[in-house]
Parts: C-alpha cells; structure tokens; sequence
C-alpha cells in the first residue's frame, strides 16, 4: 500500500513522505514506510485523527503501546502468472464504470470481499458478468506499483455460485495485468481456505503472510 500511495496511486493519497491513506471514499488502507518509527505513529495519528481507525496491511506489524489493537488478521499475498493462460476471455465479462457503483456497492456489501468504497472503482479497471441483467459477480484492481497490480474484490453473489463466474473474472484481471507489463497478485484472508485453492487453482502462488491491523489512534500524543 505504501509504494502504491507513494507510487502511481499518489492522487488518491493523503499524507505525506511519513505516513499516507486512501482518500476516505476511495478506501479505508493506511500506510507507513517500510522501516517505520516513532514519527511514522505520530504522522499517521494526526492523518487519521485521535481517537479514529487506521488499517494497515504490510509484512508485519506491530502496534505501538498508545495505540488500541482493535483487530489482527493474517492475510496470504500471493503473486499471480506472469503469462496469459491459453484460453480466450469469458464473453460474458465486460467492464463496470460509474453507473454501476450502486450495484457494486451492493454485491460487496452482501458477499463481503473486503472494503470497498464508493471511489473504489477509480483504483483500476472493475469487470463483472451479468445474470438476467443482474450483477452476479465482479473483480476489480485496488493498490497499483510500478510492477504489480492487486487483482481484488473478486466477489460472486450466492445464488450465482458454482458456475465459474470468478475464475473468468480473475483470468480476465490476469489478462489485463499482463497486458499493462505488470505483475497480477492478490491478498486473501488466511482463515479463506475456498478462496485460497481457487486461486492456485488459476496459477496464483504463495508469497508470504503478511499482517492485517485494525488499531485506533491515541487521543493524545505520547510524551
């Protein structure tokens, strides 16, 4: 997220050279240097305000004393092909744009991928399939570096499950990734075993685990 904010996402940034988040209705991620100190807390405290929420997901984290812990999680990045797979796109993929954000915003909330705001959508390029004229099932592109793209809210609506709408999404995010000269990779909750196969199952390996942090600011300074 950090190299993202600090990288070609930098318009959607907040903060400056110690500490940077997501415009608040592009997203919730907060980020920190990747050797971060006590000035990094400080700055971070003051962007996100006393008192409020800052979300971190970066290799390892460790919550400073004045800060609440509200959450930990343990989040698999994995790192997807760096070739196209042999298959066509599905032709039931096409593209989502900003008269879609309601339906979005609705397929999110009810299957739950992770967040996602009502800008998310600016991020990257968002595909979805249609069922009956409905929103079935989605993926998007969230933080983008000089190398990689996170291929991201890959979510299908429950009744629409089992007919291999996400594999073509995820395939058709790989093909665009590829296309661009970057890398696709992703992160997925640990604890989402289903998830987790699926995506090896089209290529994507593990690269590590890295940390989830939900912890909320102190009021005040630590003197």
């Amino acid at each position: 997220m950090w190299h993202a904010l600090d990288g070609p996402q930098r318009r959607f940034a907040l903060g400056d050279d110690r500490a940077r988040r997501y415009l608040e209705d592009v997203g919730p991620f907060c980020a920190v240097p990747d050797e971060p100190e006590e000035d990094n807390f400080v700055a971070l405290r003051d962007l996100v305000g006393p008192g409020n929420v800052a979300l971190l997901l970066r290799g390892e984290v460790t919550a400073p004393e004045d800060w609440e812990l509200l959450d930990a999680f343990d989040v698999v990045q994995m790192i997807g092909p760096r070739t196209p797979a042999s298959r066509s796109v599905d032709p039931r993929v096409s593209a989502l744009g900003s008269d879609d954000v309601e339906e979005m915003m609705s397929l999110t909330a009810r299957t739950r991928p992770g967040p996602f705001a009502r800008r998310t959508l600016e991020l990257g390029t968002y595909l979805g399939i249609r069922v009956d004229g409905r929103l079935a099932a989605m993926a998007g592109q969230r933080a983008q570096t000089e190398e990689y793209v996170e291929v991201s809210a890959v979510c299908t609506d429950e009744e629409f499950l089992g007919r291999g709408l996400a594999s073509a999404l995820i395939n058709a995010q790989v093909e665009l990734v590829l296309a661009e000269g970057k890398v696709p990779m992703l992160h997925a909750a640990a604890s989402n075993v289903r998830a987790l196969v699926l995506y090896e199952h089209l290529g994507f390996q593990h690269r590590r685990t890295v940390d989830g942090v939900i912890m909320r600011a102190p009021l005040d300074v630590a003197s």
